[in-house]
């Protein structure tokens, strides 16, 4: 049964969607649900949300599984403060898991490790639709969202269920992150959802997950980043080189986008034998979901929206040789998408 045809703000019919599917799980057993590689706010509110759900409506707990790893400082700040319980992901024998959830991602997307033939029964997710979910006993994909927890955060609604100060501040921290604070793909059940939850957080808790102490890697990250970022016109391609967590190519992507006369970012960086990459743009006009998975064709996946999108390429080994043929194919390929094959390039920061 799929929901991602439904028109926004129609709680009764969430509700309907909802009612099948409790009354489905109810009484099958274990239930896992799975967060995407190297979690964000959005799919880590979404999991404490869903994990509510269950426990409230059916008296069930659910494990809440990731793998790779947490990096960025607010990440990890928001697990500690909002005390999120999570499991790896390659720690579980999943044949023990009757019901098998998946949220902010789906199946075979390459951005979650579930092992290929394992069926998934709830696909919850803001992405695009893939042929993949179609397989899914239970598939909710709502690609004009900005964020999967807003969805989540319907279904609580619906459901009547109480919403304590700590999810609160997590699913309200979640749609402020993935927005930037509803200025970028928020559409108006994330606003409704922002609006409503504000009044319920934490305010303290909120301030510690979005202003952490930062690692001396941080501020080193930046000062690679400014001093590899090459400039073409109003694209700006950023090579981080060997990194050590994945999600500092999205935190850079972020960042540099801002930059006066910048409209698309495309960073790269090194990690554990693979080339992760974040796209970010301000151009109504560039859909980056779509092209950066023409610039990984027959090279790696990628997926995302029309602001903000990522992707991977496996099996690179490191060595300044690859990191430079890479940086060099990629950026090939996107300035061919913009028209500016053989435009030089000029740096952020003068040698």
């Amino acid at each position: 049964m799929t929901l991602g045809d439904k028109k926004p703000q129609d709680l009764c019919q969430t509700k309907t969607y909802t009612d099948k599917m409790l009354t489905w799980a109810r009484g099958k057993g274990k239930i896992l649900i799975i967060i995407h590689d190297h979690p964000d706010p959005d799919c880590l509110a979404s999991a404490m949300a869903l994990s509510h759900l269950f426990v409230t409506k059916i008296n069930r707990d659910a494990v809440i599984a990731y793998s790779g790893i947490i990096g960025r400082s607010e990440n990890i700040s928001m697990t500690k403060e909002l005390q999120i319980c999570l499991t790896r992901l390659d720690s579980l024998d999943l044949s023990e898991f009757n019901i098998i959830c998946m949220l902010d991602t789906q199946p075979g997307t390459g951005n979650n490790s579930l092992p290929a033939g394992i069926r998934v029964d709830i696909v919850i997710d803001h992405h695009p639709f893939l042929q993949s979910s179609r397989d899914c006993r239970w598939a909710d994909i709502r690609k004009d969202y900005g964020v999967t927890a807003t969805i989540l955060y319907e279904y609580l609604v619906a459901q009547n269920v109480y919403i304590g100060t700590k999810l609160a501040t997590a699913l309200f921290y979640a749609i402020k992150s993935e927005t930037q604070d509803l200025g970028r793909e928020a559409n108006r059940p994330d606003r409704d959802a922002y609006l409503a939850l504000f009044p319920l957080t934490n305010k303290k808790l909120l301030y510690e997950i979005a202003h952490p102490k930062l690692p001396m890697e941080h501020f080193l990250i930046i000062h690679n980043a400014m001093n590899n970022a090459k400039i073409y016109g109003e694209i700006m391609v950023v090579n981080l080189l060997d990194i050590q967590y994945p999600e500092a190519v999205a935190e850079i992507a972020d960042f540099l986008v801002r930059l006066e006369g910048i409209e698309t970012i495309l960073a790269m960086g090194h990690y554990e034998g693979s080339v992760i990459l974040s796209m970010r743009t301000t151009s109504h006009e560039v859909n980056a979901g779509e092209m950066i998975k023409r610039l990984v064709a027959g090279k790696g996946t990628a997926g995302g929206h029309g602001m903000t999108a990522g992707g991977k390429l496996d099996d690179i080994h490191p060595g300044n040789k690859i990191h430079n043929e890479t940086e060099k194919d990629l950026t090939e390929r996107l300035l061919s998408e913009f028209s500016l094959t053989g435009t030089p390039p000029r740096k952020l920061v003068p040698c």
